[in-house]
């Protein structure tokens, strides 16, 4: 496994500089100024010496959003242009962290938390309020308008990466980087096609069980007006998906053998970058065990409906991405960059975590209409994105068009489809993973189960998978397939 997993990695590194994807990276969303304050406010500090070690991390801010102009600037002059509402997020992202003032941001979340330990932490807090103002927040407003003035004034009007210098190169590479597979974006559309197909199928079982017949467009348009299914505030939010975190909790032991030593909790997004992020999202806990994960949810209610609440948790915290990448990080016996490979393999993370929101039949979660809908409407959005993103970047798709097409298979509130189709426009090919990782899990289970019959046991499939570590799908399926048959030897 370590070899064929050293072998993609190299070959990876190949095609981005092949395929000039190198010089485009994502600036929004999800770009490198919230990956740093990402990063850093996950740190946990206990010592004076944690605390002094996380000043230099702030104190190199500054060096490395330089470093992202420089790339960029570099792009700009070969040719590459981002779409404008991609540049126009990232702006108002970086304007939001150099204005959030001193305690209301992300980097100085473990000063605060550390500063009520001592004194002298207190002391530390104070060092880097200081920094932050002296280095991290100019560091913010110089990469805002670094990109108000060097990249919004080239910004393109269009929407798809086939629109850009070699776009159809640098998408083809970007979609083998995220699906790990060598499907081409007409295989992976068709696929998209067939997938929102069965779903719709699934989906009309639900809504005829609920006594709407056929009429799926009133349901969908009836469960987004319905006030029953959102929170009146965002505390009320966070308190009811940490109430259901523990339910789900509850019942891990049954469907797990190994359990991470790591636990997690559930926080808001500040009220600020909730307008421009997801609904949910995870924070994994540091390599070194030193904090827990963070399940946060949106401080903007009406982008969470009840309805997709038990999906959302289990794909965000456990047994999806914090149980699997805590689990991970424990295997201290693989070699460091297969243990902290997570990030980069996002089919087989993103895969796993819509699987296990799947897991929530067998612990009884959707307990009514609304919420079986709500799974299927989770694995529907799956299945659109792949229709979508291929549309929007290969395709010719317009923004519009992709947002009608989402409208027409989803019942999520409008605001969080036009978010998530401005997110599939600035992150070309990410969101290909899910849907296709999920199909590579879901058909790794009934092999086993068609091959072991009674002899198949669910805790062990899944121990099993997650102790591969994190891996291409062409490896998870050959690697799950010996499991299966080894099982078979042993049985015999």
């Amino acid at each position: 496994l370590t070899a064929h997993m050293l072998e993609w990695e190299l070959q990876m590194l190949v095609e981005i500089v092949e395929s000039s994807a190198h010089l485009v990276p994502s600036i929004f969303p999800l770009g490198s100024d919230i990956a740093l304050s990402n990063l850093l406010g996950g740190t946990s500090i206990v010592t004076i010496e944690d605390a002094e070690q996380y000043l230099k991390y702030m104190g190199l801010v500054p060096d490395a959003l330089r470093s992202v102009q420089e790339t960029l600037a570099s792009a700009r002059e070969q040719g590459h242009r981002y779409p404008k509402l991609s540049v126009e997020g990232a702006i108002c992202n970086a304007r939001d962290q150099a204005m959030s003032g001193p305690d209301n941001n992300a980097f100085l979340q473990p000063l605060l938390k550390a500063s009520k330990r001592s004194d002298q932490l207190e002391d530390m807090l104070c060092l880097g309020r200081e920094q932050y103002d002296r280095l991290v927040a100019p560091a913010y407003a110089a990469y805002a308008s670094f990109l108000e003035t060097q990249i919004r004034p080239f910004a393109r009007d269009s929407v798809g990466l086939s629109d850009d210098h070699r776009g159809d190169q640098i998408y083809r590479y970007l979609a083998k980087l995220h699906t790990t597979e060598n499907r081409s974006p007409d295989e992976i559309h068709a696929v998209g096609i067939a997938e929102v197909a069965r779903l719709e199928a699934e989906i009309l079982k639900v809504v005829n069980a609920a006594g709407y017949g056929n009429d799926v467009a009133r349901w969908r348009t009836d469960l987004r007006a319905d006030p029953k299914q959102y929170a009146d505030s965002a505390e009320q939010l966070r308190t009811e998906v940490e109430a259901l975190s523990k339910r789900i909790d509850l019942r891990i032991p049954e469907l797990f053998g190994k359990l991470p030593r790591t636990t997690y909790g559930v926080e808001l997004i500040p009220k600020a970058l909730s307008e421009r992020l997801p609904a949910a999202f995870a924070r994994p806990n540091p390599g070194d065990g030193s904090a827990a994960g963070v399940h946060f949810v949106t401080s903007h209610p009406q982008k969470s409906p009840r309805f997709l609440h038990p999906s959302l948790a289990l794909h965000e915290a456990w047994p999806g991405h914090l149980m699997h990448i805590a689990l991970f990080q424990e295997m201290d016996t693989l070699p460091e960059f297969r243990r902290h490979a997570a990030e980069g393999l996002t089919a087989c993370i993103e895969g796993w975590a819509l699987y296990c929101e799947r897991l929530g039949e067998e612990m009884d979660l959707y307990d009514t209409h609304e919420k079986r809908y709500g799974r299927l409407e989770m694995e529907m959005w799956r299945a659109v994105r792949l229709v979508v993103d291929t549309g929007l970047h290969m395709k010719g798709w317009s923004r519009q068009r992709a947002i009608n097409y989402c409208l027409d298979h989803l019942a999520m509130p409008v605001q969080m489809i036009e978010q998530e189709v401005d997110r599939y426009i600035s992150l070309p090919g990410q969101a290909l993973a899910f849907q296709i990782g999920n199909l590579a899990v879901t058909a790794a289970r009934a092999q086993a189960e068609e091959r072991l019959g009674a002899k198949f046991k669910l805790r062990q499939f899944h121990d099993a998978m997650i102790a591969l570590g994190p891996v291409t799908l062409p490896v998870l399926r050959a690697a799950m397939s010996e499991w299966v048959e080894a099982q078979r030897r042993e049985a015999a």
